[in-house]
């Protein structure tokens, strides 16, 4: 009778199990597009919500607000998307070229008395044979094949990822429209406790506000900010060189200046060896842009303009941004930063339930 009850028991668990495995393997191929969706949800709903209390009307009410949306940040992140692959292969064809010719610095010194130009000059025409014998230009040229092969794989994706937009944006559609019953269904299904389900919403809502708002946007605006110096002030790959900036921007003590400095002293050097002062004051005026400008949207402005909600470490963060772009691509940089402290949280309640 015992050994009856056991497995009543374990049976009804191991088809459980089977189930929600079943349920993964279902959902797998849209599992980016349902989190992107309920991404936009969150995003959309403060919008929708203002709308509904002018119009009457649900479903126009929703349209209205994806409408918005996508105006404000989908079709500025699918020019930013376009403008990275383009200068991904323009980057990918220079720096070929450069591997080619031998040449590492890029600095054209004129001062035939000056031993540093002298130094430089020496440097700029490494050969190809010695570049061979340290087998850097193998690893490059390794790294060059698998940089060409990601910009052949996102410019063939284009029409995938524009699929991938419709559908998410159809979701989000019946998501706006439905969503009391959803998460009554939702809640209802989940085998957790009340009020780790409240903890859990309540995180959520905590952590996508300050993940969103009060740090990838801030790091959004600082790489949108610098790559519009870089380009003011004529520094090569400046939507690239931006992106890396949104990134740093998420690393503390690092920071911004880890980009900005060295492209400010890029141009310094090239102006000053070249004789150029036009490059020289440009270089100048970017190291002057970054301080004043850079800096202080972090510092000042953003600072005071966004509040964080919940205490989210930058190191989650970061973490979040790179595995949520490994595992869900491009999106997967805002997926991750918000599911990774979420699945932290629901490991803290279960610590605080069974041990």
């Amino acid at each position: 009778m015992a050994i009856q009850n056991q497995y009543q028991k374990i049976i009804p668990f191991i088809i459980f199990v089977l189930a929600l495995l079943l349920l993964f393997k279902i959902l797998q191929p849209v599992i980016t597009v349902i989190l992107s969706s309920i991404l936009l949800t969150y995003i959309s709903f403060p919008v929708y919500r203002r709308i509904r209390k002018k119009i009457p009307y649900k479903s126009v009410s929703i349209i209205l607000s994806l409408l918005i949306v996508v105006i404000i940040i989908l079709l500025p992140f699918s020019f930013l998307a376009v403008g990275i692959g383009q200068q991904g292969y323009y980057f990918y064809n220079s720096l070929s070229n450069t591997v080619a010719k031998g040449a590492l610095l890029g600095f054209a010194c004129n001062s035939e008395e000056s031993k540093v130009c002298l130094l430089l000059n020496q440097a700029e025409k490494f050969s190809i044979e010695q570049l061979s014998k340290l087998g850097i230009d193998q690893q490059l040229q390794i790294y060059l094949s698998i940089l060409e092969k990601k910009i052949k794989n996102l410019i063939l994706s284009i029409p995938f990822i524009i699929a991938q937009i419709f559908l998410i944006l159809v979701i989000t559609f019946f998501i706006l429209k439905d969503y009391n019953n959803i998460l009554k269904k939702i809640s209802d299904i989940l085998p957790i406790r009340s009020k780790t389900k409240k903890r859990l919403i309540k995180e959520f809502g905590d952590i996508a506000h300050t993940v969103i708002y009060a740090q990838l946007f801030v790091a959004l605006v600082q790489g949108v900010v610098g790559a519009l110096g870089f380009y003011i002030f004529g520094v090569p790959f400046p939507i690239l060189l931006g992106v890396l900036i949104a990134f740093f921007a998420l690393i503390p003590f690092i920071g911004t200046a880890f980009i900005w400095v060295p492209a400010s002293l890029y141009l310094i050097l090239s102006g000053y060896f070249s004789q150029d002062y036009l490059v020289l004051s440009k270089g100048i005026g970017l190291f002057l842009y970054g301080i004043f400008i850079i800096v202080t949207i972090d510092n000042i402005l953003l600072a005071k303009i966004v509040t964080a909600k919940a205490n989210v470490n930058p190191i989650i963060v970061i973490i979040g941004v790179i595995g949520g772009a490994s595992m869900f691509g491009i999106i997967g940089i805002f997926i991750g930063p918000i599911l990774l402290p979420l699945l932290i949280t629901y490991f803290e309640t279960f610590k605080d339930r069974f041990i």
